[in-house]
């Protein structure tokens, strides 16, 4: 269980914060330097050089949208100039891509961020260079929304790439592209020039993955755990029924990949945070505002908790919480997290995504008045984002190319590096990973500076 520390402000990290940024450029100006475009995106690394890795081509946004973080953060301008002139110039497939589920991951890391930061008033956006980032966001909500399954219950979801069978947990923080779309005043036409909502396709993907993918302690199953996460939920294409958990990336679909718990986490606190800027009126004909917050925080609540409860002390989860090795450390939620053990990999990634998650969904039950519960879990993602700004996680070689690491990509597909003398992956990072420490650094600089409030939808009206 997460030992959580109190005491912790914000303010407390701004000393590992701005190491991190000087780590940061350092990774970013390299991987530029030494990247080729023709190998496709950099993936993860191999003995701390990054490598691409052919299988959906998700990881594009992350390297451009790491620059544009720098940025945010920084204020030097030459990576606000590298992110948006790649942005421009290799971004536009990503788009219209028809074959993924990953928009908001891509997109909204690239297109998205340079629009919010034009929208802070952080730079002056040329000619209709905020329309045109605006009008890529629109176009890939919309790809996003047509790869639909409807399911027997009346709802859906956005299928993964594996085929309209096939939900997975991840997509819950790529939905925040349907959402800037439909604040923009998108929809989807479909045949007959008929138009679908993309804020009904994101309110029900969520209430689909909040009933399916996340276990509620209910019975449904022998292994029905509060909390617990399948990575992916199979149903039936021809009647819509729902068939039974899966996973891809996990041990088992009875056990819990910690990132794909992870992303649920930061999906949910994120759609809690968007729906406070929808009108009720829009929400009405989806079942109103009470019932989908209903359900969205039933969701987040019980993943944040049982995250908190199955992770090692300090914050950094093994890569899946059923992980037969774990048998051979029977004390491991008990001490800090061990990247080194003989017996199974640690996911740094999942950390850093899930102390997000766990300081927006803190956050916004403190504002509708739940302090305590609140308090606790943003003192919770405060306590792993310390342990992530530091070594052995904080990545200060510059030889290598990584910011964040003992990062986990595919521990079934014995895809990660496993170093000479040591028989499990240790020692490497992600794209996704260094992302997601640099989105996790940004979120506290902001609150410990008292700045805007970093969030994917940007400044706008409220409802």
């Amino acid at each position: 269980m997460i030992r959580i520390d109190e005491s912790l402000r914000p303010a407390d990290l701004r000393p590992a914060i701005a190491r991190m940024w000087e780590r940061s450029a350092e990774k970013i100006r390299d991987l530029e330097k030494t990247w080729n475009a023709e190998d496709g995106s950099p993936v993860f690394t191999l003995r701390g050089r990054y490598t691409a890795r052919g299988w959906t081509d998700w990881t594009q946004g992350f390297q451009f949208g790491s620059a544009i973080l720098q940025f945010d953060a920084t204020g030097e301008r030459s990576f606000l100039d590298l992110g948006r002139e790649r942005t421009y110039a290799r971004m536009a497939p990503h788009v219209t891509h028809m074959g993924v589920h990953d928009h908001g991951f891509n997109n909204v890391s690239t297109w998205g961020a340079l629009r919010r930061l034009a929208l802070e008033g952080r730079y002056e956006p040329a000619g209709c260079e905020r329309e045109l980032c605006e009008l890529a966001l629109k176009a890939s909500g919309a790809v996003q929304a047509r790869r639909w399954t409807r399911t027997a219950d009346g709802g859906g979801f956005v299928y993964s790439f594996n085929g309209p069978h096939s939900l997975f947990a991840d997509t819950m923080r790529t939905l925040r592209v349907m959402a800037l779309a439909h604040r923009l005043g998108h929809a989807l036409l479909e045949e007959g020039d008929r138009p679908s909502s993309l804020l009904e396709r994101v309110v029900l993907h969520a209430r689909t993955t909040a009933r399916f993918a996340v276990f509620q302690g209910r019975g449904r199953d022998a292994w029905d755990e509060r909390g617990r996460v399948a990575h992916e939920s199979l149903f039936d294409t021809v009647d819509g029924s729902y068939r039974c958990p899966g996973t891809q990336q996990g041990y088992s679909p009875f056990t819990t990949w910690t990132r794909g718990q992870a992303w649920v986490l930061l999906g949910f606190a994120e759609q809690l945070e968007f729906m406070e800027t929808v009108r009720d009126a829009e929400l009405e004909p989806f079942g109103g505002r009470a019932e989908i917050v209903r359900f969205m925080l039933e969701a987040a609540r019980a993943a944040a908790s049982h995250y908190v409860h199955a992770t090692p002390v300090d914050g950094v989860p093994y890569w899946d919480t059923g992980a037969p090795g774990l048998a051979a450390l029977p004390r491991h939620r008990e001490q800090p997290a061990d990247p080194f053990n003989e017996h199974e990999p640690v996911d740094s990634s999942a950390a850093a995504i899930a102390a997000q998650g766990l300081l927006r969904l803190g956050r916004w039950l403190e504002l509708q008045g739940e302090a305590e519960d609140g308090r606790l879990l943003f003192q919770g993602g405060l306590t792993v984002a310390r342990t992530l700004l530091a070594p052995p996680y904080l990545s200060e070689d510059r030889a290598h190319q990584g910011l964040l690491l003992h990062a986990v990509y595919h521990r079934p597909n014995g895809w990660d590096y496993v170093p000479p003398g040591r028989k499990v992956p240790c020692g490497e990072s992600a794209q996704w990973g260094d992302y997601h420490l640099r989105e996790l650094a940004l979120q506290v600089q902001r609150l410990a500076d008292l700045g805007p409030y970093y969030t994917f939808f940007g400044p706008g009206d409220a409802r």
